[in-house]
């Protein structure tokens, strides 16, 4: 049997038609795997690994919206934040836990550019649910520890004082000195940012979280950063399963507060990455050696949000 063979449009090509898409081809590919680089290297961390494919993939979806990427979640400051005093990158003091370090890029959400010497400030509560600053208030997120014992029965009076379990309410004003799990410092020409600190505890009515800041068109001097405008205020985030890990080892072990879990807490806003999850890399296994968290904040430099 003789096989028959259909004549295609590139059959009738001359040789030089050939070449000359075959060369078209090329270029085409190269001009894709162009600006997959360049879109890779745009979410780098600083260790030299990329985000995952749900970063890249978000990052597309706003491209085609007209914007570069995802604005990353406003959300609330929260009572426990103390302005920019001190700025260093390890924010550890003598606080126990699981180390970890954190990596954030910040960029501007419309144009994708890095955002170079901005002022990134973080900060949260130790393995046992406490805010340095806020020390008298014990754990709780400043509702002090739970109280013991049967409940009244009486109805209450007086005034209420301190902010509701779960960290809300206005600004609370420091009770006392210390300043251990906070620290500011500026991003580099790449737009990243690395703090070494533990891995956060919690306390009463909210889930494991870092609270963030970030601030720009100011000046860096001896006294710290000055003037300038806050463009970002969020919170960052820990899956269930890096948090669960995290409850079997020491101190956090200890901390027998009632934890609210991710899908429980009130302020998380439940959009993944661009609400402020972080990813997390770890081994699973021996999650105490310490866990690297990275992410990053499309931001709106020229507004302003204080949260």
């Amino acid at each position: 049997m003789t096989d028959t063979h259909t004549p295609t449009s590139e059959d009738a090509q001359s040789p030089e038609e050939r070449r000359k898409l075959a060369r078209r081809t090329v270029l085409a590919a190269s001009s894709v795997a162009v600006t997959a680089v360049g879109v890779g290297s745009a979410f780098a961390a600083t260790d030299g690994t990329t985000v995952s494919k749900e970063d890249t993939a978000a990052a597309s979806a706003s491209a085609s919206e007209g914007a570069c990427y995802t604005l990353t979640s406003e959300l609330v400051e929260g009572p426990y934040y103390i302005d920019a005093d001190k700025l260093r990158q390890d924010v550890t003091e003598d606080q126990e836990g699981i180390p970890l370090l954190l990596t954030l890029k910040v960029i501007d959400a419309e144009t994708c550019k890095p955002l170079r010497n901005a002022a990134v400030d973080i900060w949260h509560c130790n393995a046992s649910g406490i805010y340095s600053g806020y020390e008298e208030m014990g754990s709780g997120g400043g509702g002090g520890t739970p109280p013991t014992g049967e409940p009244p029965t009486d109805a209450p009076t007086g005034t209420p004082t301190g902010p509701p379990p779960g960290g809300g309410g206005g600004h609370q004003d420091p009770t006392d000195d210390t300043r251990y799990l906070r620290g500011t410092w500026h991003t580099d020409r790449h737009g990243h940012v690395t703090f070494r600190t533990v891995f956060p505890g919690w306390y009463q009515g909210r889930c494991v979280h870092i609270h963030v800041k970030v601030h720009v068109d100011g000046e860096w001097t001896d006294a710290g950063y000055e003037g300038g405008h806050t463009c970002h205020t969020g919170q960052l985030f820990f899956d269930e399963k890096s948090v669960l890990l995290s409850a079997e080892v020491e101190p956090y072990a200890s901390n027998t507060t009632t934890r609210t879990t991710l899908d429980e807490d009130t302020i998380y806003p439940d959009n993944g990455h661009a609400g402020g999850l972080l990813y997390l890399k770890y081994d699973r296994h021996h999650i105490a050696r310490g866990v690297r968290g990275h992410l990053t904040l499309g931001v709106e430099p020229d507004e302003t949000n204080n949260g």
